[in-house]
């Protein structure tokens, strides 16, 4: 099964004070969002196989995309989320952001080890997802949990899932309730 990519945005944020506090260096945060015809609309699939199978190529894309994006960049923390049209169902999501979608993202930002934080629902156009970010090294490191808010004009339209991953370059800004630190992980994870 090939997917079909009717549309791709990327979304940059660029954040440089939050509470009288400069952030330095800056936090961004980057969002790559395909929009995709849902090829099991208006029925159920028992064996939904096929789609997690294709996905890996979606993924393959996506990542080829970021990682021009990311040149230069640190990336500290990541995400992913899945929003389904009207006439699919949440499953489909789920299907679309497996492991075999997200380890090309893994291999663009370095081999990160840490589970990656996910969010899938049934969404109508332009509806607001908020996907959760955490440390790609280790998800205790709490300086680093977040939340990337995206809305898609006009998408996903009824028979569309949008595919999104989240890539952070550094923890909030003013984080401070203790934890594990981002340096500990990253020496913990052998790469420091």
């Amino acid at each position: 099964m090939d997917l079909k990519v009717r549309r791709q945005l990327l979304v940059t944020d660029e954040v440089f004070e939050v509470a009288g506090q400069k952030a330095n260096p800056p936090l961004i945060r980057l969002s790559f969002i395909a929009l995709v015809e849902n090829p099991y609309i208006d029925q159920y699939v028992e064996d939904l196989s096929r789609m997690v199978k294709s996905s890996a190529k979606l993924g393959e894309a996506m990542a080829t995309r970021v990682a021009d994006a990311i040149k230069g960049r640190t990336v500290e923390s990541y995400g992913k989320a899945g929003l389904v049209g009207l006439r699919g169902e949440q499953e489909h999501a789920n299907a679309l952001l497996t492991t075999a979608f997200a380890n090309p993202f893994r291999k663009v930002i370095g081999e990160a080890p840490a589970w990656i934080s996910s969010v899938t629902k049934v969404s109508s156009p332009g509806e607001p997802v908020d996907v959760p970010v955490n440390s790609i090294h280790d998800v205790y490191v709490r300086s680093h949990y977040d939340t990337v808010s995206l809305s898609i004009p006009g998408a996903p339209m009824p028979d569309e899932v949008a595919v999104i991953f989240c890539l952070v370059t550094r923890g909030r800004v003013g984080a401070r309730v203790g934890g594990l630190t981002h340096a500990e992980a990253v020496k913990r994870a052998g790469k420091a």
